[in-house]
């Protein structure tokens, strides 16, 4: 990262200044060059991640009023801090990737995901889900895997994971293995209980109740969406016209 080589190379300098010119010792010359380092290497991180948040934040604006194209081509045009510092290539992959898989546009949205920060739980799950849909099984459980480590309070990530083995992938077992881990990070969780107690009856899980968080990784087609809006709306009004008479 040049933020680390710029700052080590200027406390490297100080260092040497001061142990050869100065003829300070060798001790004291180095705990100089840390401290000058240690602050250089603060405010230049401070200055690019400034800049950086002024171009996401405008992203973001432009992705909120239906400006995709232009905040696409913003986030790619960050990726020129990516040598400046450490993850934020990931992070900025990471938001494009999600942008894309959100408008369905999957073969866009795959090549960043693949480069998604590991902390973002969202497009390491939407990560996965690309792999499974590609039939690479073993990739979207490491995927999974490595997510859930670094994301291990996310009671969604969790039922995703159980979900995509269970419902999409056949692997009921292995779902309700993955259920009990997350009990174990989260104990007591509701999704995480209600969804273990369907598995193991025999029952489908439900995962609606999460709401747009879990309909934003395009799992269930719009068909099943409507139908079960047209259900719902369905004994909306047969409670109606009940409660009338």
């Amino acid at each position: 990262m040049y933020s680390i080589l710029i700052c080590a190379a200027t406390g490297l300098l100080v260092f040497l200044i001061l142990l050869l010119a100065v003829q300070l010792t060798w001790w004291g010359s180095l705990m100089i060059a840390l401290v000058v380092f240690s602050v250089s290497f603060f405010f230049l991180s401070r200055y690019i991640s400034k800049k950086l948040m002024v171009v996401l934040e405008q992203a973001g604006r432009d992705l909120q009023a239906q400006r995709f194209e232009k905040a696409v081509r913003e986030m790619k045009e960050a990726l020129r801090f990516g040598p400046w510092q450490l993850y934020v290539a990931d992070q900025i992959n990471s938001q494009i990737g999600m942008a894309y898989y959100i408008r369905r546009d999957f073969a866009n949205a795959f090549p960043y995901l693949e480069k998604a920060f590991f902390k973002n739980w969202i497009a390491m799950g939407m990560l996965a889900i690309s792999y499974m849909k590609r039939q690479k099984r073993d990739k979207m459980e490491k995927t999974f895997d490595k997510a859930v480590q670094w994301n291990g309070k996310e009671s969604l990530l969790w039922n995703l994971y159980a979900y995509c083995l269970a419902e999409e992938c056949g692997e009921r077992n292995k779902a309700i293995t993955v259920l009990e881990k997350g009990l174990k990070k989260l104990p007591g969780d509701q999704h995480l209980t209600e969804n273990l107690d369907h598995l193991q009856n025999g029952r489908k899980m439900k995962m609606r109740s999460f709401g747009d968080p879990w309909y934003q990784f395009h799992l269930e087609s719009m068909g099943q969406l409507q139908k079960h809006q047209m259900a719902s709306m369905g004994g909306r009004m047969q409670k109606r016209m009940t409660v009338r008479r």
